[in-house]
């Protein structure tokens, strides 16, 4: 696997930002709003040459988040993306943030609500991506 530069962690920053400014006043309306928790972009590694995968924290959800890399786009994104990884075929929806980010993404936990840190999030997150990129018998054995 291929590590990210310094650079990625910077754009994957900036792209959790562009996400918290964006969702942020919504989030905080939620019945199951956690206060404890941020946004942030973690686990992230690069899935072919054009995307990188990894997981998008927020006070109330746990995402599956797809982010292509913006120098390599030919043509505009679709709606749609149908990720394919180890555990199975995922269905991501497209979300375009201001400052050009765009990114795929899929909840795959809505509540977040009995976390008590980021620490906590991070290892679900961890745990997360390490689950989606087993392959799906080796999850039922």
């Amino acid at each position: 696997m291929q590590t990210l530069t310094a650079d990625k962690y910077a754009f994957l920053a900036e792209l959790a930002k562009a996400y918290r400014d964006v969702h942020l006043p919504s989030i905080k309306q939620k019945s199951d709003w956690n206060p404890h928790l941020g946004v942030d972009a973690l686990c992230f590694q690069h899935h072919g040459a054009e995307y990188m995968v990894g997981a998008l924290i927020t006070p109330c959800e746990l995402w599956l988040v797809v982010v292509p890399d913006p120098s390599l786009l030919a043509v505009p994104l679709a709606d749609t993306l149908t990720l394919s990884l180890p555990s199975g075929a995922y269905q991501l929806s497209l979300e375009q943030l201001p400052g050009g980010c765009e990114l795929y993404k899929r909840a795959i936990l809505h509540d977040l609500s009995e976390l008590e840190s980021m620490q906590e999030a991070a290892r679900l997150a961890q745990q997360m991506m390490a689950r989606l990129m087993q392959p799906a018998e080796a999850l039922n054995a």
